[in-house]
């Protein structure tokens, strides 16, 4: 062998440091397995830094950095993606003044609405989901999910949502700028009901930061909590999901749920 090495101008330091590391034991091997396992168990719903996170929990000593090459080498990515969807495509009809301005806080229910749309992203399909959400109690007032961001997913939800109104009310409804809020329809329908309509400044996802606040409940509570066997399946949890999280999960500021809530000030009004 040496002969070879001299032969072909190796020197016999390279050659000798070679050897040393094709029979050192691979460090990452074990540490492998356990991100596998961990994704394995969580059906592909962890992403490298919820990896990280439990590994640390497990009492490895790994950053995310780290993580996130060996997931990369193993070919493995999480498989649910929920982020801001951005509907902002400029001014396609008329922008709304921010009649809201973070007042965050409502004395009585439908005093003020909010809704956005958020992008899942499960087995390869993207899902919209558009809900509306009551700033006096949490609750959910409606909500719509569907394959593609169209129109009908907003107005769907705004009918929906308007059987819902008393005729008597006092209702501000705000949103976002995006474009499905900016058309003459959605634009007709708040104003023939007598509602106002409060749109967020560009690009400050603040301006709409309960129903953020919402979608990263969602996140936590109910994408990484749950096993889906596919889209349909996904859809029916969420519905009990939504339902659980209105009549039966506590709000910290109420210590109840947002119906009990809403139903003990209707009692006592």
């Amino acid at each position: 062998m040496m002969a070879l090495v001299q032969l072909a101008g190796i020197p016999r330091s390279t050659y000798y440091n070679l050897i040393a590391r094709i029979n050192q034991p691979d460090l990452n091997t074990d540490l492998e397995a356990e991100i596998q396992s961990i994704y394995a168990e969580h059906e592909g719903r962890y992403g490298y830094r919820r990896i990280r996170d439990e590994l640390v929990t497990r009492g490895w000593k790994v950053n995310h950095k780290k993580v996130q090459r060996l997931m990369k080498k193993l070919g493995i990515k999480c498989l649910v993606r929920m982020k801001k969807y951005k509907s902002y495509k400029g001014t396609v009809g008329k922008i709304a003044p921010n009649h809201l301005d973070r007042q965050f806080t409502a004395e009585a229910p439908n005093e003020k609405w909010v809704t956005d749309i958020t992008e899942f992203k499960l087995f390869g399909e993207k899902l919209y989901l558009s809900p509306i959400l009551d700033l006096f109690n949490g609750e959910i007032i409606t909500y719509t999910i569907g394959s593609r961001p169209t129109y009908s997913l907003v107005s769907e939800m705004l009918d929906a949502g308007l059987k819902r109104l008393p005729e008597e009310h006092h209702l501000l409804l705000h949103s976002d700028q995006g474009w499905h809020y900016q058309m003459k329809p959605y634009r007709h329908a708040l104003k023939s009901r007598g509602i106002l309509q409060s749109m967020s400044r560009k690009g400050n996802c603040y301006d709409n930061a309960v129903i953020e606040n919402f979608f990263g409940i969602l996140k936590s509570e109910f994408l990484y909590c749950k096993e889906f066997e596919n889209v349909e399946h996904f859809k029916k949890e969420l519905k009990k999901y939504i339902e659980y999280y209105n009549t039966k999960r506590l709000k910290a500021k109420f210590k109840m749920s947002p119906v009990q809530y809403r139903t003990h000030f209707e009692k006592a009004a």
